[in-house]
């Protein structure tokens, strides 16, 4: 957090953590634009926006595989539900494969939501909790598949997956391609990246995760954020928001 932009991110209770990342919300109280870079991190997010300019909106973003500049708004209030990929098939209304690096505007009452939600931050955190409608049966495994993934920072081969999740390699990246529009090898490479994130935060600017040398972490890094590892750290101006959310930790 800066004294121009304002963000904060709180985890969901357990009832719905295999669903949901995180719920949070990010405000430019300023009469000025923020610039700020998005980088892939596998999440999938559900924006609730208004601004000096713009009426109150819903967006369903896509995956993320590389980084991208977007600008918030002077006076933007944004509440959100960053959602794991297990909720496009049990929790969301809509697949999201055709969206890659880009995003579908919902209805303004997407889930009874409203303007006058994003007065109250905390009514909004118990709220969207109340709205997202937990299955009663989940294909064991994608759950399973899922788990594997993020334990292991997306460095699992996909041989590995599938012996452990007894799912064959082909039936897993059709899943992936029809739910997500990446390839499961693709998705467990931004994950990779964004392990690599926390520790880039920490100053560690040299690969922690299963790279095959310097020049590979180098190339990667700058593949999905755009910078070298040293000018991520650096993180002038706040541009990159996950990594100032990873500094405060």
């Amino acid at each position: 957090m800066n004294n121009h932009f304002y963000y904060k991110f709180i985890e969901p209770d357990k009832s719905v953590a295999d669903f949901v990342e995180n719920i949070g919300m990010f405000h430019n109280p300023t009469d000025e634009a923020k610039e700020v870079i998005v980088i892939p991190d596998g999440r999938i997010d559900l924006f609730f926006t208004q601004s000096l300019t713009e009426p109150f909106h819903v967006l369903l973003m896509g995956l993320e595989t590389e980084p991208e500049q977007r600008t918030v708004l002077p006076q933007t209030l944004t509440f959100s539900i960053s959602f794991k990929p297990l909720a496009v098939e049990y929790i969301l209304p809509t697949p999201i494969a055709g969206f890659l690096n880009s995003a579908k505007e919902l209805p303004n009452d997407f889930w009874d939501f409203s303007a006058d939600d994003l007065k109250d931050f905390d009514a909004f955190y118990k709220k969207a909790h109340q709205k997202i409608a937990v299955p009663k049966e989940i294909d064991e495994r994608k759950r399973k598949l899922f788990e594997l993934i993020y334990s292991s920072n997306g460095e699992m081969t996909i041989k590995e997956l599938s012996e452990k999740v007894f799912w064959s390699s082909r039936q897993m990246n059709r899943y992936f391609n029809q739910q997500f529009g990446l390839s499961l090898k693709a998705f467990c490479k931004i994950l990779r990246f964004r392990a690599s994130l926390e520790h880039i935060a920490q100053g560690k600017l040299f690969p922690e995760l299963n790279f095959a040398d310097q020049n590979h972490f180098i190339k990667e890094i700058k593949k999905f954020s755009g910078v070298v590892p040293k000018e991520l750290f650096r993180n002038k101006n706040d541009r990159f928001v996950l990594l100032s959310v990873l500094k405060q930790k």
